[in-house]
């Protein structure tokens, strides 16, 4: 088995990972005693972050399995979307509002975490090109 195939698999196992982080605890605002998931950020105005990521990692694990080239490039614009929205939810969750920073949780890590090795995967695909024609 080649070290490509290796970086397919991390890549797919990477997007199962951002999902099962998607429901974890992302941060903890003490004086209010909210606990924010990707899925349910309570009373807070974040809305539900993760459901961008569920889209996004839907359409990379199909992107991922399919051997066309086309595929590979929506690989590439949807693993960067991805770990845009995830930089996104990371300073914009974890940001310190009214002199107060919320503590942040393993799930966020892990999210960020998944999203960079997603990119990772995306830009060694596991394809074999056509050899040209003269």
């Amino acid at each position: 088995m080649n070290k490509l195939r290796l970086i397919k698999y991390l890549g797919l196992a990477a997007a199962i990972l951002l999902i099962i982080a998607s429901f974890m605890p992302w941060v903890f605002i003490a004086s209010r005693g909210i606990t924010i998931t990707g899925v349910d950020a309570g009373p807070t105005n974040f809305g539900k972050p993760a459901y961008f990521h569920f889209v996004m990692a839907g359409i990379f694990f199909i992107c991922t399995l399919v051997q066309r080239v086309a595929a590979k490039r929506v690989n590439l614009l949807v693993t960067a979307l991805n770990i845009g929205w995830a930089i996104r939810n990371y300073f914009m969750i974890s940001a310190c509002s009214g002199g107060e920073c919320p503590e942040k949780k393993a799930g966020l890590f892990l999210m960020l975490l998944a999203s960079i090795l997603m990119l990772f995967s995306a830009f060694f695909p596991d394809m074999k090109l056509p050899a040209d024609k003269k």
